[in-house]
This record gives C-alpha cells, sequence and structure tokens, in this order.
C-alpha cells in the first residue's frame, strides 16, 4: 500500500510514548539547562530521551539501563543515535572520492590554494582543489608537479585542480584540460562557466570505458560550481551530441566514448555556489540550492541514467551554524573558500591574510571581473582597507563610455595614471609584453581595435592588483584585489576571542575540523530540540578549540 499519512495540522504535539522505565547507573538525568547542554556535547555517543513522570518533563541521559514501566519514575522516551562529522553529508559522496569528510576547499585562482593548501587538505581525508585558473600554463604544470610529487607513492589521498571558463583564452582552456586528462588529475572543479565548452567536455568524457558487467566507469570526474540553474541543467545532462560529434572530428574522443556520453551526466556533482567570494550573482543559498535540487530531481526522471548527481553547497559558509544549515537542507558536501584565504596556507600575502582577519560582514562589494572584463562580469571582493573596488568599478565605466584609451587619457589621465601608479605608455608596453608570451593573436586584434587595446589595458591593472596582494606589494596595498565573501566577516566573529583569531593559528585543516565539529554539535542540538527538549541558546554555539584527526 502507497498510501501516505494524513497530515493533521491542526493537531497540538503531546508527549509519545514510553518505551519503559529507565534507570540510571552513574550519572543522573539532565534535566536543568546546564546539565542539558553539557550531555550535548557528546554527539559521538548515544543519548536518551528522557521523561520524568511526576513533572512530565523531558531531558537527556547517558547509559543507564531500561526497567519495567513502572519501576523507575523517569521514563524512556527516544534515543538519539551518535553523530559524526563524517556522516554530517552524503556517505555515497564520500565513497565516490575516498574521502573521510564531506568537505571541499575551493580553488581559489591565482595559486591562491596553494599546492601546499591542497596536501594538507588531502592529509586530512577532504577534497582541495588547485587554484590553477588565472595561471600560465607553466604555472599549471608546476603546481601539479609539486602535488604530484608531494603525494607520490601515497593511496587513496583525493585532490583536484581548476579548470575556469576562459572565454578570452579559449585555446589556453582546452591546453589545461588536456594537461590534466595528460597529467591524470582525476577530478577537476569546473568554475565560471556560463556554457558548456569543447574543454570541459573532453575532459569530463574522456576515458569512459565499462567494467565486466557493462556498468559504465568514468576515469574523470567533474565537480561543477554554479550559480544558476540554466547553467546547472548544462552539467546534469548528458553532453550535446554536437559538441560531443565535434570532439570525436577531432581526434579528441573515441566513437566508444561518445557512444557512453549519451549514458552520463557531464558533472556527478554540482556545487551551489551562493554569495560567495569572487565570481558569483549574489543568490541566497536557501533558495539557490532548492531550486537546483528540484531541477536535478526533474532531469532524473527524464534521463534515468545510471548515475545519481548529488549536490553540495558553497558561498557563505564561515561558521558552524551555515554549514550545519547548509547539511541540514540536504547538501552532499559543504566547500569553503573565503576563509581559507587566510590560513597561513593560502597563497595571499601576509599583509592580504592579515586584511581578511579584520573584515566584517558588510566589508565586500562587488567589482570587474580581469578574466571577464569587457563582458561586464562581477566578482565579490574585499572592501575595507583597499581601493581596488572603486577604481575598478570606474575603468569599467571608462571603458563602456570611450572608443579608445587616447580618449579617456584626454579627459582623465591624471586619474588614470594615478591608478596605474605608472605612465600609459609603460602599461602597454608591460600589456604588449605578456601577451607577446602568451598569444600574439591578442596583440594583432589590438593593433586594428582600440577598444580592444583599451581593455587589455586596463585589464592590466586588474589582473597586477591580484598579484599585488599575493605577493605583499607594500607600494600597492590600497590596490590590493582579495576575493572574500560576507563568510570571512562571519567567520571573524565567531573566532574572536579563540586561538583562530590570530592569522597565523589559521591552518586550513584546523579551521575544516573546527567548521565540521561545531556543525555536529548543533546538530545534535537541534535534534535534541526536535524531540522536545528545551534546548538552551548556548547548545547552538561552538568555541574553536586545537583539535587533532
Amino acid at each position: 500500500v502507497n498510501e501516505r499519512p494524513t497530515a493533521l495540522l491542526g493537531q497540538r504535539a503531546e508527549a509519545g510514548p514510553v518505551l519503559g522505565g529507565w534507570r540510571p547507573s552513574t550519572v543522573p538525568p539532565a534535566f536543568a539547562s546546564q546539565d542539558i547542554t553539557h550531555l550535548l556535547q557528546y554527539a559521538r555517543h548515544q543519548v536518551h530521551v528522557v521523561r520524568e513522570e511526576s513533572t512530565g518533563q523531558l531531558g537527556l541521559a547517558m547509559g543507564g539501563e531500561l526497567v519495567g514501566a513502572g519501576e523507575s519514575d523517569v521514563s524512556l522516551v527516544g534515543t538519539l543515535p551518535p553523530i559524526y562529522p563524517e556522516w554530517l553529508g552524503d556517505r555515497e559522496f564520500c565513497e565516490a572520492h575516498g574521502l573521510r569528510f564531506p568537505y571541499v576547499t575551493g580553488a581559489m585562482a591565482n595559486g591562491i590554494a596553494t599546492p601546499e593548501l591542497v596536501v594538507a587538505v588531502a592529509e586530512a581525508g577532504m577534497l582541495g582543489f588547485f587554484g590553477a585558473g588565472g595561471l600560465s600554463y607553466a604555472g599549471v604544470e608546476r603546481g601539479l608537479a609539486e602535488i604530484q610529487t608531494r603525494l607520490a607513492g601515497r593511496t587513496g589521498l583525493a585532490w583536484g585542480a581548476n579548470l575556469i571558463h576562459s572565454p578570452n583564452e579559449a585555446a589556453l582552456e582546452a591546453r589545461v584540460a588536456e594537461l590534466f586528462i595528460e597529467k591524470g588529475v582525476r577530478i577537476v572543479e569546473a568554475s565560471a562557466f556560463m556554457k558548456l565548452t569543447p574543454a570541459v567536455v573532453h575532459y569530463a568524457l574522456s576515458g569512459l570505458t565499462t567494467d565486466p558487467s557493462g556498468a559504465i566507469v568514468r576515469k574523470n570526474k567533474v565537480m561543477a560550481k554554479v550559480s544558476r540553474p540554466e547553467v546547472a541543467r548544462l552539467f546534469m545532462q548528458p553532453a550535446p551530441d554536437a559538441l560531443v560529434s565535434a570532439l570525436v572530428a577531432a581526434g579528441k574522443l573515441t566513437a566508444r566514448e561518445a557512444e557512453l556520453a549519451r549514458h552520463v551526466p557531464v558533472a556527478e556533482d554540482i556545487t551551489v555556489e551562493a554569495d560567495s567570494g569572487g565570481h558569483t550573482d549574489n543568490r541566497p543559498l536557501p533558495a539557490l540550492f532548492s531550486e537546483i535540487v528540484m531541477l536535478r530531481d526533474q532531469l532524473a526522471q527524464q534521463h534515468r541514467h545510471d548515475f545519481r548527481v548529488r549536490v553540495g553547497a558553497a558561498g557563505g559558509l564561515g561558521t558552524p551554524q551555515s554549514i550545519a544549515g547548509a547539511f541540514a537542507m540536504g547538501a552532499a558536501y559543504v566547500l569553503t573558500g573565503s576563509v581559507n584565504q587566510s590560513c597561513v596556507e593560502s597563497g595571499l600575502s601576509p599583509q592580504a591574510r592579515a586584511m581578511l582577519a579584520k573584515a566584517g560582514v558588510a566589508d565586500v562589494m562587488m567589482a570587474p571581473a580581469s578574466d571577464m572584463f569587457e563582458m561586464g562580469v562581477n566578482l565579490q571582493v574585499l572592501k575595507r582597507g583597499s581601493m581596488f573596488g572603486p577604481r575598478a568599478k570606474k575603468l569599467y565605466e571608462w571603458y563602456s563610455r570611450y572608443p579608445s584609451v587616447t580618449a579617456v587619457v584626454h579627459e582623465h589621465g591624471a586619474e588614470l595614471e594615478k591608478f596605474f601608479g605608472k605612465s600609459v605608455d609603460d602599461v602597454w608596453s608591460e600589456t604588449r609584453q605578456y601577451w607577446a608570451d602568451r598569444d600574439a593573436g591578442v596583440l594583432e586584434l589590438a593593433t586594428r581595435d582600440p577598444k580592444y587595446q583599451m581593455g587589455l589595458m586596463f585589464r592590466w591593472y586588474l589582473g597586477k592588483s591580484s598579484r599585488w596582494a599575493i605577493d605583499g606589494d607594500a607600494d600597492r596595498v590600497l590596490d590590493y584585489q582579495i576575493w572574500c565573501g560576507p563568510s570571512m566577516g562571519a567567520f571573524n566573529s565567531w573566532v574572536a576571542g579563540s586561538y583562530l583569531q590570530q592569522c597565523e593559528n589559521r591552518n586550513v585543516v584546523q579551521v575544516a575540523l573546527n567548521l565540521l565539529e561545531g556543525a555536529t554539535q548543533i546538530s545534535r542540538a537541534q535534534q535534541a530540540r526536535k524531540c522536545g527538549i528545551p534546548v538552551p541558546a548556548t547548545a547552538f554555539g561552538y568555541i574553536p578549540r586545537p583539535l587533532s584527526l
């Protein structure tokens, strides 16, 4: 019988039946607020929900024994099972990637998610992505080589790298995808995509095969970070036939891989990116996550392939409360970004990390993105202590209004060179040298199109501003571009007064373990509250402390 129980919305909650009497062994039951809070800290142990028959008050207890009804003035109402940080998310996600914890650190571009950070996260049984976006091809090669050297001979440790959508450098995007295939990078975080490109589809489908039972086996896995349902849809379905056929014609995929491609989604893991640092649409996580989960379920009914798409959460996650909330919504995993930039393993300079450690939740703003400047795409950056945001917005305003950099110089030359910190001619000389080494075709277009040349020069400032923050250039502190979301401010408030307040104590694994441990404690408190226990508000707080694996 598939009938569902009728929901009695008007019926008041009442005390349920008891399982019998309960008799304590050594620890008495907890009915006082401070005692309930104390027992809730033992999330890894069974905790009993008990009722004092003389008063009807509900409380918690540990240990003890079940006795017959009437043999004790305390009755057993139920038992709460243990909760572990490892169990907060989807265990299938952890099994698929060989992880202990459903916790991912995002690929902060320009190498800010360093090989050191990725290795530390992998050693802790989590998944970290190397920040390959924004690096040169040689820089990506060096980063991969360092990670693989440090993890050589050690099995069971998962890690990945970032494949960022690069509409202005499609050839580089394709080369990096091919490098990942060649070097055996088994999972990538695909970010900033607005459409599927040959590069990401090539990586996702390369190596598709079947096992002896006929089940499809994926060699490469894609975790797509998205902030729009229409983009999520592209990754949660099989790749378009036309795109796959073009890759076959180019010799990048085999006919067998193309055939199997019809039965797998491009990505098996979708990270819902809410109000994050860097590229973001500033969407609230509850609304966006729900929308994409519903879309996932609709597409699953349409395609019915063997691979279940898992949905994780990112953006705004910087406290145990936010982590617990994401898992409570059904997130298979959580991904953090902004908070990791202030950690000692981050590629940011000590000066930039110190600026992040002072940020509040409102100390962020949107500013033009270097990689998609001409398209008007913005990203979220730190506002406190830096003039980068207002200056970058002014550059885009000039780009939109004027046909060439010469026209800008005519009316705003002094202000422009103040932003640049050097002459316009010097900036063009550096820009020309950069593209001569990277893609000479860009320079050819710039000689024919003055507005395109202007865009390249303005992107010089946007690109350099990130490097100044990474290198710790003391002369350009006011121009530091530091990607940052509101979660950084919330994190700083949470750790205030604790050992994690100081940047030098912010180890990426300690941050992760404390976020997960705090989320576990909060989940336990909520579990008890749903059983009718009068849980004090203080039980939903967690103070960071040194933790060990």
